[in-house]
């Protein structure tokens, strides 16, 4: 069985290059790093996830629009997703619809994932399937108020293979199904302004960590990271360490990019460079 421990420092396929043995093996490396299916989905203790509960329902987020938890999405038929079809789990990605027709909390990025490739789609199946089932029942869901799905501009229909030789769609491709801009754009009236913000950091997340504020990402070099050198990104990325050296705060998944290739991380941080300054 694939497990978190055994595949991460393997040598891994890279987005648009060479296929990986397996495609439980491609959706390993999807799941466990640029996508961060782990950090919201696995329950959290000192010092990271709790051991042997990985991906079985994770952080709750209370929020004027809802109140949900990260349900459980190990193959267990009670209490995770073992009972859906494959076709259900990909609708779900795809569209944010549950099997039965309801549909999901906005905090989870379907938004994003409709750009996934459908040999990647069944990659992410894939390695679901191979999952330990867990049996853990999280709260049922409650909503307070309509909170509209936005689609992130670009990742309305699945990218082809083909698409992803080209560095620059490599890297939007990257960073939309790693939907970073869900966390670093922020929100007007419970909206995502895509067109005037993007990039622009200034969410907050409360935790046991006190308060993180998302940075700016754009070119600016007064509030962005436009005089961050690429190797200070990447840093960043991977370590939580920012330019100045000072320790960064979750929930980025810094544990997550860690072990992610070089050239994965190499294509995001040249799609970022693209973004426009915003102060």
């Amino acid at each position: 069985m694939l497990r978190l421990a055994t595949f991460v420092f393997a040598t891994l396929a890279l987005v648009g290059g060479a296929c990986a043995d397996t495609p439980a093996e491609r959706g390993a490396y999807l799941v466990n790093t640029i996508m961060t299916c782990g950090n919201c989905h696995s329950p959290k203790g000192p010092p990271g996830v709790v051991a042997g509960k990985d991906f079985s329902g994770g952080l709750r987020f209370n929020e004027p629009p809802f109140d949900v938890t990260a349900p459980n999405i190990t193959p267990d038929k009670e209490t995770g997703i073992g009972a859906w079809s494959d076709a259900d789990i990909k609708k779900l990605l795809r569209t944010g619809m549950r099997p039965n027709g309801v549909p999901i909390a906005s905090v989870m990025p379907t938004g994003f994932y409709g750009i996934i490739t459908d040999s990647d789609m069944d990659a992410i199946v894939a390695y679901l399937r191979t999952l330990k089932p867990i049996s853990n029942k999280v709260p049922d869901p409650i909503y307070k108020m309509a909170a509209p799905r936005q689609i992130f501009p670009g990742a309305e229909n699945p990218y082809t293979p083909a698409m992803l030789q080209d560095p620059a769609k490599r890297g939007f491709y990257l960073v939309t199904i790693g939907h970073c801009m869900e966390c670093h754009t922020p929100m007007t009236k419970g909206q995502h302004d895509w067109a005037a913000d993007l990039g622009r950091g200034g969410f907050e997340f409360p935790g046991p960590w006190g308060v993180s504020i998302s940075r700016n990402l754009t070119s600016s070099k007064t509030k962005g990271i436009g005089d961050w050198t690429d190797a200070e990104v990447k840093r960043a990325m991977t370590t939580g360490v920012d330019k100045d050296g000072n320790k960064l705060k979750p929930p980025m998944g810094y544990q997550y990019y860690a072990h992610m290739t070089d050239a994965d991380l190499d294509s995001v941080i040249a799609w970022v460079r693209t973004l426009p300054p915003k102060e």
